[in-house]
C-alpha cells in the first residue's frame, strides 16, 4: 500500500485536498471517484526511506503537538477516536505523520486499543504519553488527558523554537569567524609571506603566524575530514549507553548544565504526576510511572528509591526531599499539598514554576552567549590582524 496526496473537486466544484492510501495510482483515482470527487492531481508521497535528504522523514515535536491538540478537540466534540484519527489522516499531513496515523488507524481497526497502538511507536511517544493514554481509556477522560499532554507539548515546542531562534545569531557569528580565519590563513598570510623571505631573525609571533598558515594549507583537507568525522562520531556516541551514562553523570556535576538538567527533569516529572493524580492514580504508582519520563538515569534512580519508601509507608515530602529534583522552596509546597490533600494542584504549580524558571535560565544564557561570541570573533580575528601589523612594523625596524 502506498500513500498518495490528491487535489480534487467535489460535486459543487469546491476544491478538496487530502491523502489517500491505495495499492497504486489507478486504484487511488478509482477510490476518489467512488467518493464523488473529480481528481485533478494525484501523486505518491515520498517514502522516508527513499532519500536521506528528505526532511519530512521524522515526526517532529510540532507534529506530535498538532496531533495531540486535534485529538483533544475532536474527542471533546464527541467524535470517536478511530474516526478522529481518520479525519486528521485526511488532512494535508507530511509523509511521516501520515504513515504514523495509518499505522495507528490499522491497529484500531484490528481491535487494538489506542494505548497499545502508540506503544508500538516508542521512538515517537514517550512512556508517560502511553501511560496517560492507557489511564484515559480506563477512566473515560481521554479528551482531558490529550488536552494536558497538548499543553505540555506546546510548552516544549515553543521553548525549542525560542532556543533555536536565540542561538541563530551566535551561530552565524561563529561561522563568520571560522570563514574569516580560513580566508586569512589561506589567502592573506601566504601573500604576505614573500615579504619575510629574506629576513633572518623573525619575531616569534611572526614565525608562529607563518607556520600556522603553512600548516593549515598543508593539512586543511585532513582538518575538514577530521571535523566531519568528529561530528558524526559524536552523534554516534550519543546513542551508546556507556556514553549516555557518562554524560548524564557529568551533566549533574557541571554547575550551569546541572541547573538546566534538573529543571527540565522536574518539569517532566511533575507535569506527569499532576495529570496522573488528576486521573485518580495512587501516588506511589503515579510516581513510578512518572519516573519513566525522566531521562537522566541518576535522577530516575533517586525517584524510584523515593517511590519504594512511599510504598513502604514513608510520607511523601520526606521521601522526595532526599532527591535532587526538589529544592527547599518546592519542598514547602509539597508539605502544603500533602497536608491539604490537593497534591495535583501542587504538582501542577511546581511544573509551571519550573517552566518559568527554565525559560528565564534560557533567556539569560542565550543573551550572554551573543556578546561572548562577538568577543571571541573580535579577539581572534583582531589578534591575527594585530600580529600581521606588528610583523610589518618589525620589517621596517630591521630596514628591509
Amino acid at each position: 500500500m502506498a500513500l498518495f496526496s490528491y487535489k480534487a473537486y467535489d460535486n459543487s466544484g469546491a476544491k478538496v485536498e487530502g491523502q489517500i492510501e491505495a495499492k497504486d495510482k489507478l486504484v487511488a483515482l478509482s477510490d476518489l471517484k467512488k467518493q464523488n470527487l473529480l481528481p485533478s492531481e494525484v501523486k505518491v508521497l515520498a517514502d522516508a526511506k527513499q532519500s536521506i535528504l528528505n526532511f519530512n522523514n521524522k515526526v517532529t515535536l510540532s507534529d506530535l503537538e498538532f496531533l495531540t491538540s486535534e485529538l483533544s478537540l475532536l474527542l471533546e466534540s464527541g467524535v470517536r477516536i478511530d474516526r478522529g484519527i481518520d479525519i486528521i489522516k485526511r488532512t494535508k499531513a507530511k509523509p511521516a505523520l501520515a504513515k504514523l496515523l495509518n499505522s495507528i488507524s490499522a491497529n484500531l481497526k484490528k481491535g487494538k486499543s489506542l494505548s497499545e497502538s502508540v506503544r508500538e511507536h516508542s521512538d515517537i511517544f514517550d512512556p508517560l504519553y502511553c501511560n496517560l493514554i492507557e489511564l484515559g481509556e480506563a477512566s473515560g477522560n481521554l479528551s482531558e488527558i490529550f488536552a494536558g499532554l497538548a499543553t505540555d507539548l506546546k510548552f516544549r515546542r515553543d521553548l525549542q523554537r525560542k532556543i533555536i531562534s536565540s542561538l541563530a545569531y551566535p551561530l552565524v557569528i561563529f561561522f563568520v569567524c571560522l570563514l574569516s580565519i580560513f580566508f586569512i590563513f589561506n589567502f592573506i598570510i601566504p601573500k604576505m609571506s614573500a615579504m619575510f623571505t629574506d629576513v633572518e631573525a623573525l619575531p616569534w609571533y611572526t614565525s608562529m603566524m607563518l607556520s600556522t598558515s603553512e600548516w593549515m594549507i598543508k593539512y586543511q583537507g585532513f582538518l575538514v575530514i577530521g571535523t566531519i568525522a568528529s561530528v558524526f562520531g559524536l552523534i554516534a556516541a550519543t546513542k551508546q549507553p556507556k556514553f549516555i551514562k557518562w554524560w548524564q553523570g557529568l551533566s549533574l556535576k557541571l554547575p550551569i548544565v546541572k541547573t538546566a538538567v534538573v529543571t527540565v527533569e522536574r518539569i517532566r516529572f511533575n507535569s506527569g504526576l499532576a495529570m496522573m493524580v488528576k486521573a485518580g492514580v495512587q501516588i506511589d504508582k503515579a510516581i513510578g510511572l512518572s519516573a519513566g519520563n525522566i531521562k537522566n538515569q541518576i535522577l530516575q534512580r533517586e525517584i524510584v528509591i523515593a517511590k519504594n519508601k512511599i510504598k513502604g509507608g514513608s510520607a511523601l515530602t520526606p521521601a522526595l526531599k532526599q532527591t535532587s529534583l526538589y529544592p527547599d522552596f518546592f519542598i514547602s509546597l509539597l508539605e502544603v499539598g500533602e497536608e491539604s490533600g490537593n497534591l495535583a494542584r501542587v504538582f501542577e504549580e511546581i511544573a509551571n514554576r519550573s517552566r518559568q524558571e527554565f525559560e528565564s535560565w534560557t533567556e539569560r544564557m542565550t543573551t550572554l552567549l551573543e556578546p561572548l561570541m562577538i568577543l571571541f570573533m573580535g579577539g581572534f580575528v583582531g589578534g591575527v590582524v594585530v600580529v600581521m601589523l606588528l610583523s610589518m612594523v618589525s620589517i621596517n625596524e630591521l630596514g628591509i
